[in-house]
């Protein structure tokens, strides 16, 4: 489920349970504050005045077929792509036995690290004209300029699908590796004593007994495919959302924004609707005494094959982006990082530092009231708070801006009224409003974390507190909150990592002349200056190499 699916431990009905009221309102209004963006969009579409001239007609007759084909040949093709890569490097590394397996089985998950905007940005100067790639060709062949020869383009849906599918892969991945690594060796053997080779094995067995978990990295993937409007710039592949943002920003008109928006909320409601009618509750168990089946042992010639199929998207999605930002890193070694990367870097900082601290003191204060409260309206809020992570950011910002502006215009002519002071833009355009989409957006992040740490507290652990007099507020202090630093620092850790990285949302919601380091690398990269941001650019994949490497170990951890 991508909200997380919160379900409070049941503790035994003895008395220790507590709401009230103050508690409930607050909950009440993180939630409120959760759908705030998409009922301002709801409103403004369908009841506002401004919208009286509506763009639907244009919208219908002009812009929705290309889009919506670009847009749907892209999530397709993504899809694609990282089904195959991900399940296929998950049976690999899970069911087979070759050299080099246990290191490609935590290298797999890398890729995630790096922002499909870098992706983008290092593949394209890669494989362009000017690159390694082609002046390799040109040398080897003799060829003088490119029509002497034919070399894929990557500013086109296909090469927008192999960026996305180089570093989105790991989502499926890792949720399929899961599966495989933890089933028993019942069917397998049953498979094995039939005569069904290692090819049938995965095709009968491991993909039917994925298939749930395929469905859940997918809607992931296509989550983020959707979310992203920098690598489909600078690839010249123009999505629903991309086109929400140029509306926007360039065309200045809120009308046909707005209603794109609406469009691509819908596409997203599809694709939770899709993914719960993929995985269709099923669900698949291990006895815990059935043993865990024997790898199959692959020849040389089919170790080669594994070993080159593992690292080609690895190399794509991590070894070129690397290799290009430190080839141009090692040019400006002397330059050092610029005064203007020194003020991204220290925005990032703040930004990332106060949406992660937030995020993980929501969850936990979420988590530890819907323990408390064993309600399932209380639990069913919970989701809704973490429902942001499936919006995609322009949306979000787009959601926000509105209200805010329209309440500090409130506020304003309030005060202009009574005290003859101009209040100005006190949310919109601040780094108050900023942190606010970061922590929507990512919310679901922390609550998953937190919701894994609560599920391994005993309830009897709450039990013996409430028999020793301490207040059900007194246990998430003492017992619960000493027990879950560990969950709390993963939640921190990986909101601050998505906010580092996060651009969509960054760049409509900013304040003026404010930089952080994925816009810093953003806008000089659209300027055709990767160069000057080559340093930026690694230290956001640098940073983000760090949880996902953690990521990495926990999975490897699995038989």
């Amino acid at each position: 489920m991508l909200t997380g699916g919160i379900k409070p431990p049941a503790l035994p009905t003895n008395g220790i349970a507590t709401t009230s009221a103050p508690a409930n309102g607050v909950v009440m209004v993180i939630a409120a504050l959760a759908i705030l963006p998409i009922l301002a969009l709801v409103w403004i579409a369908f009841f506002s005045t401004v919208t009286t001239a509506s763009a639907w007609p244009h919208l219908v007759q002009y812009v929705l077929p290309g889009i919506a084909w670009q847009t749907i040949s892209l999530l397709l093709l993504v899809a694609l792509g990282t089904t195959v890569f991900g399940t296929v490097i998950a049976w690999l590394t899970s069911m087979c036995e070759f050299r080099g397996r246990g290191m490609l089985s935590w290298l797999a998950v890398l890729p995630l690290a790096v922002p499909a905007y870098i992706a983008a940005y290092s593949q394209l100067e890669f494989l362009d004209f000017t690159g390694p790639v082609q002046s390799a060709l040109r040398d080897f062949g003799g060829y003088t300029s490119s029509r002497d020869y034919w070399f894929p383009d990557l500013r086109s849906i296909g090469g927008a699908a192999l960026v996305f599918t180089s570093v989105l892969y790991p989502y499926v991945y890792m949720t399929s590796r899961l599966v495989f690594a933890r089933q028993g060796a019942t069917a397998l053997d049953a498979c094995r004593s039939l005569g069904a080779g290692p090819m049938r094995m995965f095709t009968q067995i491991g993909l039917p007994l994925a298939r749930p978990a395929i469905a859940a990295g997918l809607a992931l993937v296509m989550m983020e495919t959707l979310n992203d409007i920098g690598a489909v710039e600078i690839l010249g592949v123009k999505t629903l959302t991309y086109a929400v943002f140029e509306t926007w920003l360039n065309r200045d008109s809120l009308v046909t924004a707005v209603q794109l928006a609406i469009i691509v909320l819908l596409v997203v409601a599809l694709l939770v609707w899709l993914e719960r009618a993929a995985r269709g509750g099923r669900s698949y168990h291990t006895g815990s005494r059935e043993k865990m089946p024997a790898r199959i042992t692959l020849t040389k010639a089919q170790s080669v094959g594994a070993v080159s199929f593992c690292l080609l998207p690895i190399g794509f999605g991590l070894g070129i982006p690397v290799y290009i930002l430190s080839v141009y890193a090692w040019r400006r070694a002397g330059d050092g990082l610029t005064s203007e990367g020194w003020v991204a870097m220290g925005n990032s900082l703040l930004v990332s530092c106060s949406s992660a601290f937030l995020a993980a003191l929501i969850a936990f204060g979420l988590l530890q009231y819907a323990r408390l409260a064993r309600s399932n309206r209380i639990s069913a809020t919970c989701r809704v708070s973490g429902f942001g992570y499936a919006v995609p950011g322009t949306i979000i910002a787009i959601g926000l801006l509105v209200p805010l502006a329209a309440f500090d215009n409130w506020i304003d002519g309030l005060f202009r009224a009574q005290f003859d002071i101009s209040t100005g833009l006190l949310l919109s355009g601040s780094i108050a409003v900023l942190v606010y989409a970061y922590v929507l957006r990512f919310l679901a992040v922390a609550l998953g974390a937190m919701d894994t740490g609560f599920g391994r507290l005993s309830p009897h652990m709450d039990m013996a507190a409430r028999s020793l007099g301490r207040t059900p507020w007194q246990v998430a202090w003492q017992v619960h909150l000493p027990s879950l630093k560990g969950a709390l620092a993963t939640a921190f850790l990986l909101v601050f990592v998505d906010s580092m990285k996060e651009l969509s949302a960054t760049l409509l919601l900013r304040p003026f002349d404010f930089e952080t380091l994925a816009t810093f690398v953003y806008d000089r990269a659209s300027q055709s200056a990767l160069e000057d941001a080559s340093l930026a650019a690694l230290l956001i994949v640098a940073i983000g190499l760090i949880p996902t490497f953690l990521l990495a170990r926990g999975e490897t951890a699995a038989p």
